[in-house]
């Protein structure tokens, strides 16, 4: 019964993972698809590579932190890990359905605390894990948004004396290492978060005696997202490439750029941060450089309410989904 569950939990985990690469696939290819730099079926399969070859560049820092960080870990049990799974599922689908960009990370988070609450109260929270993961919800959108604002101004300065069919002619050819640059972000901070769970699940179920990331997970999550990025989310494509603003190839580099940098930093800090948050700020503060009114405000508002809503929604669905398995008599 132990074994089986484990193996049902570590399956959702991973088809959670790739979910998460099918709805953030957005985040890696929007800007170099709306330039038309790539054809959406060439830009997938460029993201995905870089996803899948994260796993090569960046530790587990992010792993560790989701995994035993933020949840006390002695608390923890399959239903505890399964519901969270399942909450942050439900969650990532209707999103996904609306096409609205929201955070496949906060979902998991707040879904994980959600089912962990459900089972032993607030105790089960980590207090400092949660500070700078918080701190980063409010940072992460900024920091995309500051960056990708002073990396365009810089651009057009120094590219003012050239034409600007020359200026397009070389930022078609940088966008393409900009969209791997940020695709390997993506990957090593969304993929990591996957890690953690199914780590914990092997920890609850007495097949770790100490809390780490085996080789295997690390290869098994890292291919979930990249499958799924492969398989993309092209509603939400769809509302990142061109809905929030009109963006140029010049702009594309410099936004991918700006959340490239971004998540390289948190995931080096091993901060689960949103890579969704993180894309849109930078988006938004390279279409402010044209001017306030070249930002889609009504949409900008439309995903900053989903961003609010997705770590208690989440979270509620997973405690739902815990007292439903415990009712179930799952361990």
């Amino acid at each position: 019964m132990v074994l089986t569950l484990l193996i049902i939990v570590i399956v959702v985990a991973l088809v959670f993972d790739y979910i998460n690469g099918f709805h953030d696939a957005a985040n890696s290819i929007a800007t170099v698809v709306s330039t038309r730099v790539l054809s959406p079926g060439q830009a997938v399969i460029w993201a995905a590579f870089f996803n899948f070859a994260a796993a090569f560049i960046f530790g587990t820092a992010v792993a560790k932190t989701v995994g035993s960080g933020m949840i006390d870990i002695k608390v923890v049990t399959q239903s505890v890990i399964l519901a969270g799974l399942i909450g942050a599922i439900v969650w990532d689908l209707i999103t996904w359905y609306y096409g609205l960009p929201t955070s496949s990370s906060h979902a998991l988070i707040g879904a994980y605390a959600g089912a962990a609450i459900a089972k032993a109260g607030y105790a089960a929270i980590v207090p400092s894990g949660w500070t700078k993961t918080l701190l980063f919800i409010v940072l992460a959108p900024l920091i995309g948004f500051a960056l990708g604002f002073v990396l365009m101004v810089a651009i057009l300065w120094i590219m003012k004396p050239f034409a600007p069919s020359r200026v397009d002619r070389y930022f078609r050819k940088l966008q393409l290492l900009s969209a791997a640059a940020y695709s390997l972000g993506h990957g090593s901070n969304d993929a990591q978060k996957t890690m953690g769970i199914i780590a914990g699940a092997l920890f609850a179920a007495g097949y770790l005696t100490e809390f780490r990331i085996p080789f295997w997970v690390e290869m098994a999550a890292y291919s979930a997202i990249s499958l799924g990025t492969l398989s993309g989310g092209w509603r939400i494509i769809h509302t990142m490439g061109s809905k929030i603003t009109r963006l140029q190839p010049v702009g594309g580099f410099a936004a991918e750029t700006a959340g490239a940098i971004s998540l390289f930093t948190a995931t080096a800090l091993g901060v689960p941060v949103s890579t969704t948050h993180t894309i849109t700020g930078a988006i938004i503060g390279v279409g402010s450089t044209r001017r306030l009114s070249a930002v889609r405000w009504g949409i900008a508002g439309q995903i900053v309410w989903a961003w609010v809503l997705t770590i208690p929604i989440s979270a509620v669905i997973a405690a739902g989904m815990f007292y439903v398995l415990s009712f179930a008599g799952l361990p």
